[in-house]
C-alpha cells in the first residue's frame, strides 16, 4: 500500500531503471495503422473521422501558413489523449502529471511560435506588446505587463495540464479509499461512494481528453498570432 497519496505520481522504476520511457512509448502501440485492404474497419473509420473533425476545428481560424502544423498538432493531440486516458487505468503511471514533462513540451513549442513570428513578421509580433491607442504615460507599464504575460504562457500551459490531471487522480484515490474503508462498516454508504467514484471516473476521462485538446488549442492560438 502506498505510504502517501502523492506516491502515485512518482516515476516508477524497475531494478533502478526509470520506466517512464516505456510509459511514453506504449500509447503509440494502440494506434491503428491503415492496412492494404480497400474496406477499412470501424475503428479506422472512427479514428479518421475524429482526426478530420479535430483538424477542422483547430485549423479553421489559422491562416494557410499555419496549416503545415496540422500533422504535428494531430500527433501531439493523440499522444496527450493516450497518455491521459491510459493513466486512469489501475497500476499505471501518467507521465503528464509531471510538471517537468509538461514544461518540456510547452516551452519549446511556445518558443517555436515566438521565433516564427519574429522571423516572418517582427513588426506585428512586437506590436502585440502594445495595444493600439494606449496613452503615452502607460506605454512603459503596458509593455512590461504584456512581456510578462508572454513569458507566462508556457508556464500556464504546463501547470494547467499538470494541475487538472493531478487533482483528478487525487480525488479518485481519496474516494476509492473511502469506499474500501466503508465497505465493511457501512455498506450502503460504500455503495453510494462507489457510485460517485464511477461518475467521477467518467468525468476524469472527459477531462483527460479536454485538457489534451486545450493544450493543443492554445498552442494553435499562439501560432495564429505569429503566422
Amino acid at each position: 500500500m502506498s505510504v502517501g497519496f502523492f506516491e502515485q505520481f512518482m516515476s516508477p522504476t524497475f531494478l533502478g531503471i526509470p520506466l517512464i520511457a516505456i510509459a511514453l512509448v506504449m500509447p503509440w502501440l494502440f494506434i491503428s495503422a491503415p492496412g492494404s485492404r480497400w474496406v477499412t474497419n470501424r475503428q479506422l473509420t472512427l479514428q479518421a473521422w475524429s482526426i478530420n473533425r479535430f483538424l477542422y476545428q483547430l485549423l479553421m481560424p489559422l491562416k494557410p501558413g499555419g496549416h503545415k502544423w496540422a500533422t504535428f498538432f494531430t500527433a501531439l493531440m493523440i499522444f496527450l489523449v493516450s497518455l491521459n486516458v491510459l493513466g486512469l487505468f489501475p497500476y499505471t503511471f501518467t507521465p503528464t502529471t509531471q510538471l517537468s514533462m509538461n514544461l518540456g513540451l510547452a516551452v519549446p513549442l511556445w518558443l517555436a511560435t515566438v521565433i516564427i513570428g519574429m522571423r516572418n513578421q517582427p513588426t506585428e509580433s512586437l506590436g502585440h506588446l502594445l495595444p493600439e491607442g494606449t496613452p503615452t504615460p502607460l506605454i512603459p507599464v503596458l509593455i512590461i505587463i504584456e512581456t510578462i504575460s508572454l513569458f507566462i504562457r508556457p508556464l500556464a500551459l504546463g501547470v494547467r495540464l499538470t494541475a487538472n490531471l493531478t487533482a483528478g487522480h487525487l480525488l479518485i484515490q481519496l474516494i476509492s479509499t473511502a469506499a474500501f474503508v466503508l465497505t465493511t462498516s457501512m455498506p450502503t454508504v460504500a455503495f453510494l461512494t462507489m457510485t460517485v467514484l464511477f461518475l467521477l471516473t467518467l468525468l476524469e476521462v472527459a477531462v483527460a481528453m479536454i485538457q489534451a485538446y486545450v493544450f493543443v488549442l492554445l498552442l494553435s492560438l499562439y501560432l495564429q498570432e505569429n503566422v
